[in-house]
């Protein structure tokens, strides 16, 4: 066909007043090699780079057989283009409805994230293209209205990607719901083994195209390499967009996180930006791409999920700000800048971690990417803004796998520094307070178990020493049953009294036999002797007594719960 413009490829009218209105003058090389052999009726196999203008290579071969065939046959889906995104899907459906303004043609997108009853009516009516993802279509296959039964045409749209996202278990088994079909039209950045296998077992007799060239940015991105430190990324973005640098960009990051945090340091610094990744609601992700494509938002920023579903006219940049690392990654990213033969800069951060990717990266475009920096930025800052925008071992300190300082155990007390050591001021008042304590406990009347200075009974704890500090021993160095050695006549004194008054504690109140005490002293009272024989030496059996002469006795068996749990 001649390459001045479409009107050599004798297409329907409304086919070229569409064409006439979204001003396509001049096919694109793939354009020009694969219309007229897919207008015939032939099998296509073209490796075509992200820009290229391969959906119009699809769609106007699809629309022109639908065209001639209109009004012949019934109401039925006749094409089925299989894509790998939600976004690219759209983008394949709002292309089609341009195409066929003029016509009665129509198409439906089915993929994951919203109602299937839209989708199930374009099922049951009959549209004529259903543009879909894999696996929400595998989903409609297990309906009963979901026969494609009058199927002719199959385009398979980005099998890399496919492949990339482990579709193609999925393609395969959609391509055993539907029929044989008359032609299939087959379409890659590149050719794996994978691929190429699948494009076997599906293609007859297939035109090839562009097989033996290697996938290439579109010839009118600049790229430019711009050095910069990890933490250093977004003030060098925004700074370039407050310049004047950047108009409107599409920022690809690496995770959904760093999107998050990308588009929320934007927006609080007065830019328009958004979001959209895989996390993000179908609503969300589609109202982000469409405030971009009109120009409400200045900054898109976004995954690679997105990275092959979108097309926006005339966009002037876009920016890695994370270096991908595949190649083709790298490639499908910028190819959303000088899209149909227009210009566009593709801008790229690199950090030094980046070296390997930005050697693979060079050797896939087949040529070096020049370098450059931002006058008058500060390169030389050395804080990040925000720990979290930092690599794992940028942010313990530079020592991976430690734990920032800030988090390690004691940084957060008084007089603590920052540093590696402890300050002299911070170790003075901590060796202070300790001689304080200590200062404290001395001068203290001594403690006796189950009472107060003076024999009055202090409460109902436990008073085998362990009460007070937890310690067993005490602040002046004396062990628990020497410090209360002197209890035992004023318990023998309170014996008689805590009987009457408890009706209980004392296990019998005739002659028993002399029972092992801690201090092994005379003097015990009959019901800290019973106690000191479950109480092993420990000076159990003397706090017991006490309690049971002020009215406080415990049962036996709860006493031994709460010995065995000491």
């Amino acid at each position: 066909m001649s390459s001045s413009d479409f009107r050599s490829l004798n297409l329907h009218p409304s086919l070229q007043k569409a064409l006439r209105d979204l001003e396509f003058e001049q096919p694109t090389p793939i354009q020009r090699d694969s219309i007229p052999p897919a207008l015939k009726g032939r099998d296509v196999l073209a490796c075509a780079a992200t820009g290229s203008g391969k959906t119009a290579a699809f769609l106007l071969p699809i629309l022109q057989r639908l065209l001639e065939l209109k009004g012949s046959r019934k109401s039925a889906t006749r094409a089925l283009i299989l894509t790998p995104t939600r976004e690219l899907a759209a983008q394949i459906v709002e292309h089609f409805d341009a195409l066929a303004k003029y016509t009665d043609l129509r198409a439906a997108a089915v993929y994951g994230g919203v109602g299937m009853n839209p989708q199930e009516r374009a099922f049951r009516t009959g549209v004529d293209v259903i543009v879909a993802c894999p696996g929400r279509l595998l989903d409609h296959f297990s309906r009963p209205y979901a026969g494609l039964d009058d199927l002719e045409v199959l385009v398979l749209d980005e099998v890399d990607r496919m492949l990339d996202m482990g579709f193609l278990p999925d393609v395969r088994r959609v391509l055993r719901h539907i029929p044989e079909v008359d032609q299939a039209l087959f379409f890659s950045a590149t050719l794996a083994p994978e691929i190429a296998e699948l494009a076997n077992s599906l293609l007859y007799d297939p035109v090839t195209l562009h097989i033996e060239r290697a996938s290439r940015p579109a010839k009118g991105i600049e790229q430019v390499f711009w050095p910069v430190a990890e933490h250093q990324k977004r003030a060098l973005l925004l700074t370039m967009i407050e310049r004047g640098e950047i108009h409107d960009a599409l920022v690809f990051t690496r995770t959904k996180h760093r999107a998050n945090r990308v588009a929320d340091f934007l927006t609080k610094r007065g830019v328009d930006s958004d979001r959209i990744h895989g996390n993000r609601s179908q609503a969300q992700r589609t109202r982000a791409l469409a405030n971009f494509k009109s120009g409400k938002t200045q900054v898109l920023v976004a995954t690679d999920i997105a990275a092959r579903g979108i097309d926006v006219t005339e966009l002037s940049h876009v920016v890695n700000f994370d270096v991908p690392h595949m190649p083709e990654d790298y490639i499908h990213r910028i190819g959303r800048t000088a899209r149909a033969g227009n210009t566009g800069e593709a801008f790229t951060f690199v950090t030094p971690q980046d070296t390997q990717d930005v050697r693979s990266i060079e050797n896939a475009v087949g040529r070096r990417i020049p370098t450059r920096e931002l006058e008058d930025f500060d390169y030389e800052s050395q804080r990040p803004e925000d720990p979290s925008m930092s690599r794992p071992h940028e942010r313990n300190g530079g020592r991976p796998g430690r734990k920032p300082r800030s988090n390690r155990q004691g940084s957060n007390r008084q007089g603590e520094s920052g540093g590696r050591g402890r300050s002299s001021q911070g170790a003075g008042q901590r060796s202070g307070r300790r001689n304080e304590q200590a200062r404290d406990t001395e001068s203290r009347p001594q403690r006796r178990a189950g009472g107060r200075p003076g024999g009055e009974r202090n409460d109902s704890r436990r008073t085998d020493g362990r009460a007070e500090g937890r310690n067993p021993q005490r602040a002046d160095g004396r062990g628990r049953s020497e410090g209360r050695r002197s209890e035992g006549p004023r318990a023998e004194g309170r014996r008689s009294e805590g009987r009457r008054s408890e009706g209980q504690g004392a296990r019998t109140q005739g002659p028993s036999k002399p029972r092992r005490r801690s201090g092994g002293r005379d003097g015990q009272s009959a019901q800290g002797q019973a106690g000191g024989h479950h109480g092993k030496g420990r000076g159990h059996g003397r706090a017991k007594s006490q309690d049971q002469g002020q009215g406080q006795s415990r049962p036996s068996g709860q006493r031994r719960r709460r010995r065995r749990a000491s």
